[in-house]
This record gives C-alpha cells, structure tokens and sequence, in this order.
C-alpha cells in the first residue's frame, strides 16, 4: 500500500501523465484568473505589487535583495568532501544487518521518503494514476526494494512513504527524522554537508533560464532590474542574487508558483537546473530553455548524519544501478526527451572514508 504525507507548505498541482507529456499548468493559472475576477484587486501580500483586475501571485512569495554567494556553497572555492564508499556488496533483500539503520527501516514496514511533488521529470505526481513518477522517485523505489525486495505488480511504493516537502524543507526533516532520505534533485555544497549527510553524485546539472518563447531575452545579460524566479531554499535562488546583471530575485514557495507567474506574465524568467526547467517546459509549450548552463551541479541523496550505514547502503545501491544499466535506463525514460540529450556516462562516485 502506498503511503503519502504532505508538509502544509507544498500542495499537489497537474503533472503530465509520461515523459515529455502534454498536460500544462494551465489549470493552475486558470484557478487563479478566476479567483483574480471573484476577488477583485489588491496588493499582493508578498511584496510583489499586482494591478487592479490582474491574476494574484501565488502565496508565499518574496523579492529579495541582491547578494554575494554565501560562503561554502555552489560557486565558492569550497569542494564538498566525498562520501561514504560502500561497505561491501549488498546483503540480499530481506536480510538486513542486525542493528542498522536498514534493519530498523525492515522492521518499520517502510522506508520514509522526502521529495518534491512539482517537479515533473523529476518527481511528480501523475494526475491520471495519483502515483509519484519520475527520476528520483525510481531511484528511491530502487533503495526501497534493496531493503524489501521486488514490491508486487502493480504496487511498486508498496514499501515507500513519501513525505511531500518544499526545498526549504530538505535539511529539517532528515534532522528532525521525519524521513530516512530525502531524494530531492538536491545539489551537494560544503554548507549542506555540515548539516547532512549525501550520498555520491547520482545525477548532474546545471543551471540556465526558462524564458517564453516570445522573450526578448537571450541571456543573463538582458536581466538587470527583471524578476526572476526560483524555488526558495535552492542554490539556485542564490545564483540569481549573485548574477551580475542584477535581476531582481523572486523566491517561489515551489517551481509550480514560477512557472504560473512566467505564464501570466509577473515574472521574466525562472532559473534553475536545466533538469527541473526541462520539466516545466513539459508542463508549457510556449517556453523555451535558453544556455549556456552557468553552474555545474553534482546531486546526492540527503541521509542523517546519525545513519553511516544507511549512506554506505545507498551508495551500494547507487553503484549497482551505475554498472547493471538501471542509471542509463531511468536517465534514458526521464530526461532525454526533455533535455534533448544523449544519455551521459552515469557520475563517478568519490569516497573519502
């Protein structure tokens, strides 16, 4: 039986039914032209003004100010450490070690999962079966079936909670074990690492531009004083504060809120990982990504720090998907007919302990 937790912040939103699909956030910025005619105009409580008769901006949203990139994370001189290598081959499904963080997720029933439910691709939820699809969701279901074995057809999150969560919510449910992972299309910084634990790289990006396909814009260049958007709680929304070009950095309660505001207009750009844009672009057909990528962005699975063995389990995973073909299969459905790439060599893992 699938489990599903949602935090009060995050909120489910249209998705697309397959990879590179058709159904578009428009339904969201239908709900919200119709509540703009219901409720009339009125200044928008997050800072950003709205005109009379216009469509209100999504809740929880803010300008920022402008900002250097704060120390030790993406984009400073700080390298983040390697991770945990794996302690050996996996130990058979079922038959965890006595006393692990893996034994005690068997005896629970479940492992307990963080991730977003609006980034299509990425992890989404479907609309037309309610599952969680996507990259990170098959990665997880692989950790999943590591502890529990193959769930029965038909059921694939048999032994999954999923906890939906904001990025702002990352470090503070894996430190407050609401849940065992967090699988979040998260980037690895120096910062993070001394709040959390990563698995090795399973995944890279970078960040570039989301813009209409009638934009003028043709790179950071054409941003000063333009509001662009990104999820708060992201390097990404950091990169924006630190662009030299000084746009005007908007942070989103999550990538939904970005995309309607592109859609009615609020908002010139949103700006992320070419991955997550790649998703919205699904989601709209009248956007377009615009490059070059300006950061290089290595992905880990986010694991307490009280939970060693379980970060040397995942990776053992991990490492399993990179060499049996799983990593080029599940690279292969997700993203390479939004990104419009070939399938890469999956990351090498690096080890310090």
């Amino acid at each position: 039986m699938t489990r599903f937790t949602k935090s009060r912040a995050n909120r489910t939103r249209p998705g697309i039914p397959r990879p590179g699909g058709g159904i578009t956030a428009g339904l969201a910025v239908g709900a919200l032209a119709l509540l703009a005619t219901a409720c009339g105009a009125g200044p928008a409580a997050s800072g950003i003004a709205v005109p009379s008769g216009a469509e209100p901006v999504p809740q929880d949203v803010h300008t920022l100010p402008d900002h250097k990139l704060p120390p030790r994370t993406l984009g400073t001189s700080c390298k983040p450490k390697g991770s945990l290598r794996p302690a050996g081959p996996l130990p058979a499904p079922g038959h965890m070690p006595a006393g692990s963080a893996m034994a005690a997720i068997a005896q629970r029933g479940y492992l307990r999962v963080g991730v977003d439910q609006t980034i299509d691709l990425s992890s989404y939820r479907n609309p037309l079966t309610g599952q969680l699809e996507g990259f990170d969701i098959s990665v997880a279901q692989q950790i999943a079936q590591a502890i529990f074995g193959k769930p029965d057809p038909g059921h694939p999150d048999e032994h999954i909670q999923f906890k939906a969560i904001t990025s702002a919510q990352r470090i503070p449910v894996i430190q407050g074990g609401q849940v065992d992972i967090v699988a979040d299309s998260m980037t690895i910084t120096c910062a993070r690492q001394e709040k959390v634990d990563f698995s090795a790289d399973y995944f890279n990006a970078g960040q570039e531009l989301l813009v209409p396909k009638n934009s003028p814009v043709t790179g950071q260049g054409d941003l000063h004083g333009k509001k662009v958007c990104a999820d708060a709680g992201t390097t990404s929304i950091q990169q924006i504060q630190a662009m030299p070009s000084h746009p005007i950095p908007v942070a989103a309660d999550n990538w939904t809120d970005c995309l309607v505001m592109l859609e009615q207009n609020q908002i010139a750009a949103i700006s992320t990982d070419d991955s997550v844009l790649a998703g919205l672009a699904a989601q709209d057909p009248y956007t377009r990504l615009l490059g070059p990528t300006f950061t290089y962005e290595q992905h880990g699975i986010a694991i307490s720090k009280n939970a060693p063995d379980l970060v040397r389990f995942v990776n053992a995973v991990l490492e399993r998907m990179r060499t049996d073909g799983k990593w080029t299969e599940l690279y292969q459905l997700w993203f390479v007919p939004g990104l419009r790439k070939t399938v890469p060599a999956p990351p090498a893992p690096s080890y310090a302990g």
